[in-house]
């Protein structure tokens, strides 16, 4: 008897352990063209989260649902949101970074209110919490629109909105506008514009006419900022951490020596 509850008991563990170690998160992204996958008539033109993918063990699904142009607005509207909220389970993760398109009053068919954002933003996390998954809120990414001292200026106001949501609603939160405006600062005007749109005439068949765009990543940028994003997950000890590729042994060799 005692023998087949012991039994039991290890079958049961050995079960249990094995589901810990073959469970798999799905890491849904929801944004706008910073963090969005390109056609390819855009490249070099690269959202962050497109290089952030790839910073996790195959088994946990990166569904990256950001797009061009959207505000929170928009993304609910055109049933985006939709998508994360019916396919959301217990232990996922939802990246929530809105703002570059929100704020645009000029542009009627994305500009949404403060009020609304804020509306919008709280609804994304209450959703998320009710599936027992988690969100990690960021402010937006800087725009590289300098100051005649080689500051950046600041042109997101619905950031401070975001961070007051991170405060009351108590979730992960991640200052992604500080943190890039002072990466960006820091490596000066001429390396700055190395990660941005800009792009000389004749140099791209997507840009015959060349381009300068001081809001959208290019490939480099967009590496860069995912990894600022990495770097304060580990400083925050986040979960998703626990869910990074495990590097292979063989490429160890060509670790950076200093």
């Amino acid at each position: 008897m005692l023998k087949n509850k012991c039994f039991k008991y290890l079958l049961s563990l050995t079960t249990l352990c094995f589901c810990i170690n073959t469970f798999a998160a799905q890491i849904f992204m929801a944004g706008d063209s910073t963090m969005a996958i390109k056609d390819p008539k855009d490249y070099p033109e690269t959202g962050w989260g497109v290089p952030f993918e790839f910073f996790f063990a195959p088994e946990h699904k990166v569904i990256n649902l950001a797009k061009n142009g959207r505000s929170t607005r928009t993304f609910i509207s055109e049933g985006l949101w939709d998508k994360i909220e019916n396919n959301l389970n217990t232990g996922d993760f939802v990246f929530v970074q809105f703002g570059h398109n929100d704020q645009s009053k000029h542009k009627k068919d994305r500009y949404t209110t403060p009020e609304q954002y804020e509306a919008n933003i709280r609804r994304m996390i209450s959703v998320t919490e009710s599936k027992g998954a988690s969100v990690v809120l960021m402010t937006p990414i800087t725009r590289r629109h300098l100051k005649d001292d080689g500051s950046l200026k600041l042109t997101h106001p619905y950031a401070d909105l975001v961070r007051q949501i991170a405060k009351d609603m108590g979730v992960s939160f991640i200052d992604m506008e500080s943190l890039t405006k002072s990466y960006f600062e820091e490596m000066g005007k001429e390396q700055s514009a190395l990660r941005f749109m800009h792009i000389k005439p004749n140099l791209h068949p997507n840009y015959p006419n060349g381009i300068t765009d001081n809001t959208h990543l290019n490939q480099l940028g967009a590496r860069e900022v995912a990894q600022i994003v990495l770097q304060e997950l580990r400083r925050l000890n986040h979960p998703l951490v626990e869910l990074l590729r495990t590097p292979d042994p063989k490429h160890l060799k060509y670790s950076y020596k200093g």
